[in-house]
């Protein structure tokens, strides 16, 4: 199992390559009357580490073995993650869900379901040299010859998501709220906030689930209870476009234990897929389309994007929203203003002369330090900001799809991938017309109690490890 190597965030590379494996420290529990001086440790041949203690005594330490729950906790690998293969979440696990399956008709597993977002669908199309529409249709197909029940994109909860978020905003405008609000829908982002800058930085996060994780309670609770089935019986899988959705549906806030089901129970990639198709020698050309499935109802509808960044457009959307809810005014263009580089761009809306409003788009973990930065120094006058890990955000994963010829510049495919995403049909949120009644239907009303647990989340301040072993010399 291979991990991405450890990152310093002194000297930060985004594009770093893996080097070396993840090390979990091993916590040493101290003994009271032992010596202040702290134990002795030496490494053997075999890289495993002996404790000598003070009574001339040795001592095997344990073999530190690193989990889901604890690549949340630890602080080394926070950006890219483009080599974290997690052995419970792989795709020769998803094989044997779909065989068991299978072969299994009395089971626990009675519905195998697949999310799709769009941005891997993208990257897929670009590699096979298909249409996005024909892509996901495909997928379709595959999914279902696989042992797929049904096979859904993540449309609808995106746009759940950022109903939720412009609600959020306004309310946090309205109630003199510190700014900015900071989007929460990537993970890596999360997962370094909490545990470099912990309850500093934790009440300036949107409080809404991502898109994955709102899908995930859709289908766990309202889609079984139309099934018929038990939530623990269907098994959900989402298709993203990096890694670090994996750590996500696997955080303990995403576990109900009175339902004994996680909302997502496997995250699978973008590359991870197409090294599916590649062993079971596909050619994705040749293979018939499957209408996707739909949550409400039939649709003739194509594949639809969100106006805005292929990272789910969160600051065009909220921005369109806010001005007309809080100015009265449409916004008929948006001009972004890059700043120091690609990654890092701003809007701002203008009554009068005066700014009123100033939302930005910041990717990358260098522009995220700077974000930081300047909210510590109060220097940041930002109402809104998208933060996404991954340099020019999600369309460049860190599981997307990678280019066969060393001579296509990573820039440039992700350009090609932009393209294709402002190709598609757009949609706003509000243009929907099955939202209101999976809304109603589900949570009773956007306002319910239930709309506040299933579409919002918390986070929470990591301890820092103080270990020895995880010093920098």
């Amino acid at each position: 199992m291979a991990f991405s190597g450890i990152v310093q965030l002194t000297d930060l590379d985004d594009f770093i390559t893996p080097s070396q494996e993840c090390i979990k420290p091993v916590k040493i529990e101290k003994k009271v009357g032992a010596s202040k001086t702290g134990a002795k440790i030496k490494i053997e041949a075999d890289g495993s580490y002996i404790e000598e203690l003070s009574d001339g005594s040795q001592k095997k330490l344990p073999k530190a073995e690193i989990t889901l729950a604890d690549c949340l906790a630890c602080s080394g690998c926070i950006t890219s993650a483009e080599s974290i293969l997690i052995e419970q979440q792989s795709s020769a696990e998803l094989r044997k869900i779909f065989a068991s399956k299978s072969q299994e008709e009395g089971g626990k597993i009675k519905k195998i379901i697949v999310s799709m977002q769009i941005q891997p669908i993208i990257s897929l199309a670009q590699k096979l040299n298909l249409s996005v529409e024909d892509t996901v249709l495909r997928l379709s197909t595959y999914f279902k010859k696989l042992g797929a029940d049904f096979v859904y994109d993540l449309k609808i909860a995106e746009d759940l998501a950022l109903l939720e978020h412009q609600h959020e905003f306004i309310e946090a405008y309205r109630s003199g709220k510190k700014k900015p609000l900071i989007s929460s829908a990537c993970p890596g982002w999360i997962c370094y906030a909490e545990k470099t800058h912990g309850n500093w930085i934790l009440p300036f996060i949107s409080q809404v689930k991502s898109a994955q994780q709102i899908m995930g309670s859709l289908v766990k609770d309202h889609l079984a209870k139309r099934l018929q089935v038990s939530p623990d019986a269907i098994y959900h899988i989402t298709l993203m476009p990096c890694f670090d959705k994996k750590l996500e549906a696997s955080r303990p806030d995403f576990f109900n234990e009175a339902m004994d089901a996680h909302d997502v129970d496997m995250v699978i990639t973008t590359i991870e897929v197409e090294q599916m198709l590649t062993e079971d020698n596909i050619d994705m050309q040749d293979m018939t389309n499957t209408p996707l499935d739909f949550l409400q109802g039939e649709s003739n509808v194509t594949i639809r994007a969100n106006y805005g960044s292929g990272s789910g457009g969160f600051t065009e959307n909220i921005f369109v929203h806010a001005v007309k809810e809080l100015f009265g005014e449409e916004v008929k263009e948006i001009q972004y203003k890059t700043l120091k580089n690609a990654d890092f761009q701003e809007i701002n809306f203008e009554q009068n002369g005066e700014v009123k409003l100033s939302f930005a788009i910041a990717n990358g973990f260098r522009n995220i330090q700077n974000l930081v930065q300047k909210m510590k120094r109060k220097r940041c006058h930002y109402d809104f900001v998208e933060v996404m890990a991954c340099p020019s955000g999600c369309l460049n994963g860190g599981a997307q799809c990678r280019p066969e010829d060393s001579s296509v510049n990573p820039k440039e495919l992700v350009l090609q991938l932009n393209e294709k995403y402002k190709s598609l049909a757009k949609e706003w949120p509000k243009e929907n017309g099955h939202l209101e009644t999976i809304s109603n239907e589900w949570l009773g009303g956007r306002d319910s109690d239930k709309a506040e647990h299933m579409l919002h989340t918390t986070y929470h301040e990591v301890e820092k490890l103080t270990n020895s072993l995880a010093i920098k010399w």
